[in-house]
């Protein structure tokens, strides 16, 4: 009986020494991330926070005080507010236009058998190589007053006067939509090559034609795939930079371009914060929603 115990307490200790050695491991190995994610990233975000919570004086950088009176002007100034919407309205306009436009292109990669896959991802990730404000600046060459887009129409005698795409939310809108599409892409392509052929196969033998596949067997399996690259695209739109500024211009500010002109041109760091932390809260807010939804579809 001794030795019975004995031995069942040696198998124990040495089980819990493979766990304690592999925790030990797990930790050694998420440790400079986790240490460096903290110092890089939680603690300037709480900085950020103690900022919008000071008073703002010209002439002075930021005066130490705890007041929302930021956060207030914020969401009573029609300024403000309306920079907000605007951003709202392109992070939901690109998104859907993003999701539609990647499914296809994204479909034909997963689904094709052809030996120049390889390649033609590496046409879609060509892009990520090159800057924003590189891309922003090739659009406006093309939607200019003397773009080439009117110089062409001019010549074929299409329109008479120069089209106004610069400067405008439409520009705005494919300038992202075109930095966004190649992420959607390759996230909605890497799902759609988990979902077995054979399931669209065995669909269309029942007699469904190509939207009923769709609808009731393919995007309810790559769901996943759609509510990540669509929540990826949200992210990206709701805090861009350089394509608003570039192709908007002066007037047509989002939230992104907002930050910067509170630190960067007016000084103002607490009015800043508070406008960084409202952006950071409204898109994790609005992107746990979308979450929580598409998990309920998901697992009905």
């Amino acid at each position: 009986m001794t030795a019975t115990v004995t031995a069942d307490t040696l198998q124990s200790l040495a089980a819990q020494e493979r766990r304690g050695g592999r925790l030990s491991t797990a930790g050694l190995l998420i440790g400079p991330a986790t240490i460096f994610v903290t110092i890089g990233l939680l603690l300037p975000i709480l900085i950020l926070f103690r900022y919008s919570l000071n008073d703002f004086k010209p002439g002075i950088l930021m005066v130490d005080a705890l007041t929302i009176k930021q956060y207030a002007l914020f969401f009573t100034d029609p300024y403000f507010l309306a920079a907000f919407y605007r951003t709202l309205r392109v992070a939901v306009t690109v998104t859907v236009l993003c999701t539609i436009l990647a499914f296809p292109l994204a479909y034909k990669l997963a689904r094709t058998q052809s030996r120049y896959k390889n390649f033609l991802i590496m046409l879609i990730v060509l892009p990520l190589f090159v800057g924003n404000a590189v891309r922003a600046a090739g659009w406006m060459t093309l939607f200019g007053n003397k773009g080439f887009l009117n110089f062409s129409l001019q010549w074929l005698g299409l329109i008479d006067a120069p089209l106004r795409i610069m400067f405008t939310e439409t520009a705005v809108i494919i300038g992202i939509l075109a930095v966004n599409l190649p992420y959607v892409v390759l996230t909605l392509q890497s799902v759609i090559e988990s979902v077995d052929r054979a399931v669209e196969e065995a669909a269309f033998s029942l007699g469904a034609g190509p939207w009923t596949m769709f609808r009731r067997v393919l995007f309810p399996l790559a769901l996943p795939g759609f509510a990540a690259g669509a929540i990826f695209c949200f992210i990206l739109t709701m805090n861009a930079y350089a394509t608003p500024v570039l192709l908007g211009g002066p007037q047509f500010v989002m939230m992104g371009p907002l930050v910067y002109i509170q630190f960067a041109i007016k000084s103002n760091w607490p009015l800043g914060g508070a406008v960084a932390y409202i952006l950071m809260t409204a898109t994790l807010i609005l992107t746990a929603v979308a979450n929580v939804m598409v998990q309920r579809r998901y697992r009905s």
